[in-house]
């Protein structure tokens, strides 16, 4: 069909989080080193133009923190040569421990988004 295959969104928006992650200082093999893991509970997806092989697509992504436990973000993905808007959507990740149990969210995670 010439399109990019829906499930690419989501990976687009795990690089646009390792990206953010590593902008502020930090990586995910950082926060797991400290025990700590943020998996993926909820993710959204809005599909709004489809991207097509070779376009080269921007990924805008914005961390919040909503709970003592969750950490949010938001995403944007743009067709660099004319800026338009290919998909948006949000990922919803809860802290755990090393045994995979909710936990607060750890200082060095917090700290990143003050």
């Amino acid at each position: 069909m010439g399109v990019v295959y829906y499930g690419n969104y989501l990976t687009w928006f795990e690089v646009g989080r390792t990206d953010l992650l590593r902008h502020l200082g930090s990586t995910y093999r950082d926060i797991e080193n400290g025990g700590f893991y943020l998996p993926v509970v909820e993710a959204r997806c809005r599909y709004h133009h489809p991207a097509r092989y070779d376009d080269v697509i921007e990924i805008r992504t914005i961390a919040s923190r909503p709970s003592f436990a969750q950490l949010k973000f938001d995403y944007e993905l743009l067709r660099a040569s004319d800026n338009v808007s290919l998909a948006s959507g949000s990922t919803l990740h809860v802290a755990t421990n090393a045994n995979g149990k909710p936990c607060r969210l750890p200082p060095q995670i917090t700290e990143l988004f003050e």
